[in-house]
């Protein structure tokens, strides 16, 4: 992956994760639907099919995602 796509990719994480704090602020979205909304993108993921490294490179997705998860950091949490 070129260094703009890593940028590309990190910048596009950010604006993600901003927008699902800002939703569940407001109320759009409740805690357990965000999570719901990121592990459905994980299991996207995970069950993705392709070449060995394209599979890695879901792989790596899925786990990132599941980090996002474990550490709360798209929810606000007391």
């Amino acid at each position: 992956m070129s260094t703009a796509s890593e940028h590309a990719g990190q910048a596009a994480l950010s604006i993600c994760e901003a927008l699902l704090l800002a939703m569940n602020d407001r109320g759009v979205l409740p805690e357990h639907e965000i999570v719901g909304v990121l592990r459905d993108a994980a299991a996207t993921h995970v069950n993705a099919l392709g070449t060995e490294l394209e599979m890695e490179r879901h792989r790596v997705v899925a786990e990132m995602i599941n980090a996002i998860i474990a550490g709360g950091n798209s929810v606000r949490r007391p």
